[in-house]
């Protein structure tokens, strides 16, 4: 037995052995063979040369020819050659591996009895990119050292053939209108690297909004990231909407003349999107010609370009009309729809759409609330301070999405307003390319190229647990401290990694996480505090304890917790706007609005009911009756505890609303009220339109009154019967109260829902809603 053991040990450390072996290829002569396109040479070894360089130090060098007295080298090449130089191609016999399939590529080792080397042989020029990114992305790149292993011989092909994502040079980005045009570039090649092939931008619309950030025009800019686009051959999108009446023939003919001098002036344009509704709210019957004129000009310059549109924000009408004009027109000079946000359901479209078309979606993962697909289960207290736009890196989530609706489309072009979603778009980027292809082992290869390989797994890890801080209410999850600590470790081992801005947003969000949860405990236990000194008021003492109230309440403000973690905040904010124009304030890095990431403006946003308490006291000492006085503040005080038996949910609230079964898929549940400064209370700042809560172990003899608030009507029904209020107050933080008929309170369970009013001639934000629901035993 012991023999045998010792056998396949030394078989099991041979193996390891094996798989270990690296070969270096620090001292290699890099050569790209002459068949590939010029420009895509030149991109090749720029690319190489210089993201080795900043890992290793090596300075590579480009041979023209074969140089026999060195040892390695690393052979750039087209599949279709079959040698270069007198070095036979690696061939592979089945002509169906992925190197002879569009953009893919194969990376191979070979040894010809006193050379190794490295084959990096794509089928078109995107394959020859594409192959050198997964070798950046796998190669062992440290101080003076290029290793590889031993034994690769990998080859790859991507499932979808559009990729890419939306990097507009506009005002309202929260960092693209900072960067320069080297910036651009780099991330462009980041992207690239992970398997990117499409780029869009924004050049047309907000005419006169420029950002006091641009380094150049945005005309210049549109210029240059086309030139980049084109190096790299990845094709250039546009969007650009139109928020014109196109039922005026002079705005019709304006437009046009705009549309068709950018696309002479453009070097290299691929693809045009018209977003039909968002923004614009032109009738298709406008929009089909106005896009058939468009392409007409746009093929004059781009013989190979298309016009592509989306059905966002249509009409059923509208969009009945849209596939009724595809049915009896047949346009040819339609390249395919656009599934975005407010568009209709993707599997639909791509149902009715002719197989003729093409269908890409325009996913939004730049945005956690109010948006397309807002973070799951997300707490009230990071709705309040990391907001729509704050640094949010969840790619299990948006690995699934990308998997729910990929199947129904060609690829994507995904939304983003800046570098804050950099994670989700590799992930998109990834998972476009291999929807097999494991999250972990994603993040492991971002985190190696971006970070070095010695941290490269626990970064991965660091990455996934961020995404678990997000996971439900943010007071009970423990492993915020957790991640905190793990992040503030790697930090301190990795100083050389200070100036590196992924880096920097990580640290951000793990810090800015804990601090957040800190104050949430902290500010909503100085409201118990404050609550409990209201107990026992009369006439002789409620003056007094009112008072003492608000103090405790406000030592969230005179007494704030954690300020070394804020300090932390303030100087990763301050670098990352230096380092990548990342503005997390308005008023000190101009950010276009409050929405925009400016996650800095909101780091001490009241995360208790100070500021609602503080105006409903100065309400209480304006009024006379002394009563009057005592009754509103034990409003104040039982607002979230109706007393034994009786049960309270804030609505929408995942840390306070056990009895609701609904949720809000679009996250427009998080109001946004004067620029996200509103001081009502902060139940009054989630809603539901039409929740449903159950409710079990009622007493079947006692009388219940189910009490509301919100905004507008509530139509409610209990047990499917509709009920008649006997209160009915209209505005916000106003009570409306039903009497529970005892006859369905018998079995003591009940299912409380709501109809929804007609509001259709209204504004969604102006809908009825409601906040909180008490069932009150009397």
């Amino acid at each position: 037995m012991k023999t045998v053991n010792i056998f396949f040990l030394f078989i099991l450390i041979s193996s390891i052995s094996i798989i270990a072996q690296k070969l270096d290829f620090s001292n290699s002569q890099i050569i790209i063979s002459n068949e590939i396109d010029s420009k895509i040479q030149s991109t090749a070894f720029k690319i190489l040369n210089e993201e080795v360089l900043k890992r290793t130090n090596i300075q590579l060098r480009q041979s023209p020819v074969w140089e026999s007295n060195n040892k390695n080298a690393i052979i750039v090449c087209l599949s279709n050659l079959k040698e270069i130089f007198g070095k036979k191609i690696p061939k592979n016999v089945n002509t169906n591996s992925p190197e002879y399939k569009s953009e893919g590529f194969r990376l191979v080792l070979s040894n010809d009895g006193s050379n190794d080397i490295l084959w990096i042989i794509g089928f078109d020029s995107r394959g020859i990119l594409f192959g050198i990114g997964e070798f950046l992305r796998r190669a062992e790149l440290s101080e003076n050292k290029i290793s590889i292993e031993s034994n690769l011989d990998f080859a790859s092909s991507p499932e979808y053939p559009i990729r890419g994502h939306q990097l507009g040079y506009r005002n309202t980005a929260n960092s693209y209108d900072a960067w320069s045009v080297d910036q651009y570039e780099q991330y462009i090649r980041d992207l690239v690297i992970f398997g990117t092939n499409a780029i869009e931008n924004i050049p047309l619309g907000d005419e006169g909004d420029d950002s006091p950030h641009f380094k150049i025009s945005r005309k210049e800019m549109n210029i240059e990231l086309s030139k980049i686009c084109d190096n790299y051959d990845v094709d250039y999108w546009v969007w650009t909407p139109a928020t014109i009446d196109l039922s005026d023939a002079e705005l019709f003919k304006s437009e046009v003349a705009k549309h068709e001098a950018y696309y002479k002036e453009t070097p290299r344009l691929n693809q045009v999107f018209f977003p039909g509704g968002d923004p614009g709210h032109n009738h298709p019957k406008y929009v089909m010609p106005f896009l058939k004129e468009l392409h007409s000009k746009l093929i004059k310059y781009h013989p190979k370009a298309g016009v592509w549109i989306s059905l966002q924000g249509f009409s059923e009408e509208q969009i009945d009309y849209f596939y009724k004009y595809l049915a009896d027109e047949k346009p040819d000079w339609l390249s395919g729809v656009v599934s975005g946000p407010s568009s209709p359901p993707i599997a639909e479209t791509r149902f009715r759409l002719p197989k003729e078309y093409k269908h890409r979606q325009y996913p939004d993962i730049t945005h956690n609330v109010r948006c397309e697909f807002p973070a799951l289960n997300f707490d009230q207290a990071y709705a309040l301070t990391l907001g729509r736009e704050g640094i949010n890196p969840q790619p299990e989530y948006y690995a699934k999405i990308h998997g729910d609706y990929a199947q129904f489309t060609d690829g994507f072009v995904a939304y983003s307003d800046g570098c804050h979603d950099d994670v989700n778009k590799v992930i998109w980027s990834q998972r476009g390319w291999d929807t097999q292809k494991n999250v972990r082992d994603i993040l492991i290869e971002y985190s190696q190229f971006f970070f070095g390989k010695n941290i490269a797994i626990e970064s991965a890890d660091g990455i996934l647990a961020l995404e678990q801080n997000w996971l439900g209410p943010l007071k009970a999850n423990g492993s915020v401290e957790t991640t905190f600590s793990f992040w503030k470790n790697l930090e301190k081992q990795n100083p050389e990694l200070q100036n590196n801005w992924r880096w920097l947003l990580l640290q951000l969000r793990a810090e800015y996480d804990n601090y957040v949860r800190r104050r949430l405990i902290y500010e909503k236990d100085l409201e118990k505090q404050a609550n409990m000194i209201l107990e026992n008021i009369n006439e002789e003492n409620y003056n007094q304890k009112m008072n003492l109230a608000l103090l405790k309440i406000n030592e969230a403000e005179t007494k704030p917790i954690s300020q070394n973690l804020k300090s932390n905040i303030v100087k990763y904010c301050d670098d990352l706007f230096k380092i990548i124009g990342l503005q997390t304030s308005v008023e000190l890095y101009q950010a276009s609005g409050a929405q925009r990431g400016c996650i800095l403006d909101f780091v001490d946003h009241p995360l208790n009911n100070r500021w609602w308490y503080q105006d409903e006291l100065k309400k209480i000492n304006e009024l006379k009756n002394v009563s009057e006085k005592i009754e509103h503040l034990k409003t104040i005080r039982d607002w979230e505890n109706p007393g034994v038996g009786s049960y309270y949910d804030d609505i929408s609230n995942i840390a306070n609303s056990p009895h609701v079964t609904t949720t809000v898929f679009d996250a427009v549940d998080f109001v946004w009220l004067d620029d996200g400064k509103s001081r009502i209370r902060l139940s009054s700042q989630v809603y539901q339109n039409d929740p449903i809560l159950e409710y079990e172990n009622l007493d079947p003899n006692a009388r219940y009154i189910l009490r509301l608030t919100g905004y507008g009507d509530a139509l409610l029904r209990i047990d499917g019967e509709r009920l008649e209020p006997t209160l009915y107050n209209k505005e916000i933080e106003q009570f409306k109260e039903f009497i529970v008929p005892k006859r369905v309170v018998g079995d003591g369970k009940i299912t409380v829902t709501f109809d929804r009013p007609e509001e259709s001639n209204i504004n969604w934000r102006d809908y009825s809603r409601i906040s909180d629901v008490w069932l009150i035993k009397r």
